[in-house]
């Protein structure tokens, strides 16, 4: 019978659909406790492109361990849904004047398609889509509680509102330690029962951890809306490449700085890669040190500035704030008004990512006020420049370029003065470039002469607080999150405003608040966001409801709880559901992720874990980072003196006369040659009256090059045609057997031949050369035996160290051995099945209901290996003579040197080499090799 993969592929669907073999069982549907295991890929945005050939990689790494988590006998939960609101389908919209559900809908169905097509074990009655009400109700009701509440720093943890509300009518907030904003008043509970109730709003959005304030966003003008740090590169939007600039403008935020110090601890207790966590760290930047106060010379105001390095504070020589600081147009001199509105409108164009990275760029300009040194009085010039973030510590910094670079160079620049205060142990020369030397010498000042730099700092800290120059702090660099979008295809903000202006949250059970149906998907034309244009859109027909949009990861911070317990319409997720699915096991996808995704839905599992609602405060324990499947991109050869003429590749001998066109690698043939016609049938991208040079009638070989997968460089592999071609199982074989699951690999077609043949030949085990089924019952061999036993031992710590590969690899040659051996044996051949399994579900299952199984193979146990077939007690021993290896020889294990010797001598092929000569000494190591010296 011959290997008929799409016979195979529809048999296994079929029964799967038929035995319903993907349903998830809640812990009230089982009879007795099961363990649980819960394996998530992060979920796609469904794209109009599809899936090309990189998506799967982690789909089909977490697929294959989940099958194994099955037969291992866990409840396992694989679920998947769609992270479906997001930008995309907005300027679609824009573009033709369609509803982004609808495109949507129509992405989601083609994804649907394609990853059920591979073979994928996803229990999808648990299917969640972020742009569903059903959904996004629960994601709007979690936003109601991150507004109803604040973070208590004495409790260190976040409280329901009603409790801050009820200090401040016992006591005002004089004993309140709260992460609040830093321009709280301080009030008396006689007072707070004065204020009206708009100031008492006021002062409760100061506290609240979904706040609305006056902030600086990424604002992009070309897409109408405000980006994320994440969502901006080098100045221009990641999504389009359009211009970016800073704004202050009113904005709902998170304040998950509340959460930084917990955040940074939580990485401790995960099981992630440490370039990840180093992410996330380097992203909340927690950092030690003082906050101090410079009074400005003949005004009121003053600059507090954070340093790590106040030891260093008889070194400054200027004062720089960030272009953005409120103090500048307040502190700005007359006469250096211009030079300063010009310089901040330069800044505020440019991304805090394109300002850190851009280290060797000088600019600034003075503001004409001077700061008052704490501890000299001397007169400080106050610059502004953008190499100092307004988001990070206090938006200042006092300058010391004898010790920091980026402060040497701006003194360099514009000339301002440089003083030493660590005297370095060795000769160094400052004419060259700043110092900070750890181990130096403070000198200098009148408290810190001869201390080393590390009793310094703290003698320094001590200092400042004995005179009532500031304080002892820990600051981060994380910033609270901005969360409205001047957008349509989002979730809704749940919040109103009433006679007042008071911003308030609508009544849960008032929920969803859904989108309403708009003319354009355009911000208005007084530039309001889009769904201003809602004419009858009104809470309780009345009032005003908030116009900003969340942004895309909202939906994405909560969704693997909601697979926990779908359906419920009464909670996101019943608490004893989540007591028992707890954190995700298993969590699958991309590093892109790092410092976006991953920290919002830590920041959220936290919160939510500190009101009660779940009962853990991490949600992913492993996180696997799948490498980037790279393309082949093929490109074809056109002489640079001849642009009408095209040269075969391995015709080229000077590769500086040649430019490179790429063409669509599905257009080439396994041995890099693409037809003629093919290129003359595209005469837009490659000319007309085309000429070419090649030895081989009607074709032209390309030039192959590795890199990354896109559109522009036709190098997209669509999944669909190989599953077509070669069928899933070998599709799914082949990008595990590309390399490690973690590495970037290119993904080369010509391969994927090898696999297919691996799955003809395992699938001719079964069957005898008439083409019949062929089973025997016959007792295996002790090589049968141990072939099989230490394959079991293998494949399971491959797969339980994610090293797929390896295990893919190990079906290989365990199957060209027992083809070898011709064995037909059940006793081998059926565990076999379970092994290969979970790598190529559908071949398996086919297999095994051959072989007299009506139940799927996919409820199967995992079979265990016996130890006596692992312990090897003899040794395949490579024998050589004169250090040329001749053949080999299977000899027992720890049995004398003299044994060993007689076995060799008389064995028939070592009698041949030797012929009438004596073996002058015989070289034996126990377990690697036998030397005979003739």
């Amino acid at each position: 019978m011959e290997f008929n993969f799409h016979e195979i592929e529809s048999f296994a669907k079929r029964k799967w659909q038929q035995q319903n073999v993907y349903y998830t069982p809640q812990p009230t549907e089982l009879s007795s406790h099961k363990e649980k295991f819960y394996v998530l890929d992060m979920f796609p945005y469904p794209s109009g492109a599809g899936l090309h050939v990189g998506h799967p990689l982690g789909y089909i790494a977490s697929d294959i361990y989940a099958r194994y988590k099955k037969h291992c006998g866990y409840n396992v939960l694989h679920p998947m849904g769609f992270d479906a609101f997001g930008l995309p389908a907005e300027q679609y919209a824009i573009q033709t004047g369609q509803h982004p559900a609808v495109t949507t809908k129509n992405n989601i169905k083609r994804y649907k398609e394609q990853l059920e097509k591979i073979g994928l074990s996803y229990d999808w009655n648990r299917e969640v889509i972020t742009c569903d009400s059903k959904y996004y109700k629960w994601t709007q009701w979690i936003f109601i509680q991150l507004f109803n509440s604040w973070y208590n720093l004495k409790s260190d943890k976040a409280e329901p509102i009603q409790t801050l509300i009820n200090e401040f009518e016992t006591n005002g907030n004089i004993n309140v330690n709260a992460a609040c904003d830093d321009d709280v008043i301080k009030f008396t509970a006689d007072e707070w029962k004065n204020f009206s109730e708009k100031q008492r709003s006021d002062i409760l959005m100061k506290y609240r951890l979904a706040y609305h304030s006056e902030a600086y966003v990424n604002w992009c003008p070309a897409l109408g809306t405000v980006l994320a740090n994440d969502e901006v590169k080098d100045g221009v939007s990641e999504r389009g490449g359009f211009p970016v600039e800073r704004r202050l403008m009113p904005q709902w935020s998170l304040r998950i700085t509340a959460y930084a110090e917990r955040l940074l601890q939580g990485l401790e207790t995960i099981d992630w890669s440490e370039s990840i966590k180093e992410a996330q760290r380097n992203w909340i930047g927690k950092s030690e040190g003082a906050e101090i106060v410079f009074n400005l010379d003949n005004s009121t105001e003053s600059i507090r500035i954070f340093t790590t390095r106040p030891d260093t504070i008889f070194g400054v020589t200027y004062v720089v704030l960030a272009p953005e600081h409120p103090l500048v147009e307040k502190i700005t001199t007359d006469d250096r008004k211009n030079d300063v509105l010009k310089y901040v409108e330069y800044a505020k164009n440019r991304s805090e990512r394109e300002r850190q990275a851009d280290v060797n760029k000088v600019t600034g300009t003075f503001t004409g006020a001077y700061a008052i040194h704490p501890f000299t009085n001397e007169k400080l010039p106050v610059w502004i420049a953008d190499y100092v973030l307004y988001h990070y510590g206090t938006g200042a910094v006092m300058a010391v370029p004898a010790h920091d670079s980026r402060d040497f160079k701006f003194a360099k620049h514009f000339s301002l003065p440089i003083k030493m205060v660590i005297q370095p142990k060795e000769n160094f020369d400052f004419s060259q470039s700043s110092y900070d030397e750890k181990n130096g010498i403070c000198i200098n000042s009148d408290f810190l002469n001869n201390l080393e730099v590390k009793d310094a700092i703290q003698k320094s800290i001590q200092e400042i607080e004995k005179r009532k120059l500031g304080k002892r702090v820990v600051n981060y660099r994380l910033r609270d999150a901005v969360f409205g979008r001047q957008r349509y295809w989002g979730e809704p903000i749940p919040i109103y405003y009433d006679e007042q202006g008071i911003p308030r949250a609508v009544d849960e059970n008032d929920l969803p608040i859904e989108l309403p149906e708009i003319d354009k998907y355009l911000p208005t034309e007084t530039g309001e966001p889009p769904l201003a244009r809602a004419t009858q859109w009104k809470y309780k027909g009345k009032y005003e409801f908030e116009k900003t949009t969340m942004p895309g990861w909202a939906g994405s911070s909560w969704y693997f709880l909601r697979y926990m317990d779908p359906h419920n319409d009464k909670a996101f997720a019943g608490r004893s559901i989540t007591d028992y699915w707890r954190e995700v096991d298993l969590y699958v996808g991309g590093s892109e992720h790092a410092t976006g995704h991953l920290i919002y839905a830590r920041f959220w599992t936290k919160f939510l874990y500190d009101l009660g609602f779940i009962s853990f405060d991490e949600p992913f324990k492993k996180l696997i980072n799948q490498g980037m499947i790279l393309g082949n991109s093929a490109m074809i050869c056109r002489l640079k003196d001849q642009p009408d003429t095209y040269i075969s590749a391995e015709k080229v001998t000077d590769w500086n006369k040649v430019s490179k066109v790429y063409v669509d690698v599905n257009l080439v043939d396994e041995n890099d040659f693409i037809a003629i016609r093919d290129i003359q049938a595209n005469s837009v991208l490659y000319g007309e009256n085309l000429k070419f040079i090649s030895d081989v009638p009607n074709k032209i070989k390309c030039y192959r090059e590795i890199e990354k997968m896109s559109k522009s460089k036709f190098n997209v592999v669509n999944p669909d045609d190989l599953i077509d071609k070669y069928g899933a199982d070998t599709f799914r074989l082949y990008e595990m057997f590309l390399g490690p699951i973690e590495q970037h690999k290119p993904f080369i077609t010509n391969g994927i031949t090898g696999t297919y043949n691996f799955l003809r030949k395992l699938y001719r085990l079964y069957f005898n050369d008439k083409g019949e089924f062929n089973l025997s019952n016959d007792k295996p061999t002790e090589e049968e035996l141990k072939l099989l036993h230490k394959n079991i031992k293998k494949i399971r710590e491959d797969i339980e160290r994610f090293s797929f590969n390896t295990a893919v690899s190990s079906l290989m040659i365990l199957v060209n051995k027992l083809t070898e051996l011709k064995c037909n044996k059940r006793e081998i051949l059926e565990p076999l099945l379970i092994l290969i399994s979970p790598f190529a579900p559908h071949t398996a299952e086919y297999l095994w209901d051959k072989c007299g199984h009506k139940e799927s193979i996919i409820n199967v146990t995992y079979p265990e290996h016996s130890e006596k077939y692992v312990v090897d007690n003899a040794f395949n021993y490579p024998i050589s003579f004169n250090g040329k290896m001749r053949f080999n020889l299977e000899i027992p294990l720890n049995i004398p040197k003299e044994q060993v010797e007689q076995i060799v001598l008389s064995n028939e092929q070592t009698k041949k080499y030797l012929g009438d000569k004596q073996p002058k000494k015989i070289i034996f190591v126990e377990g690697k090799i036998v030397n005979v010296v003739v």
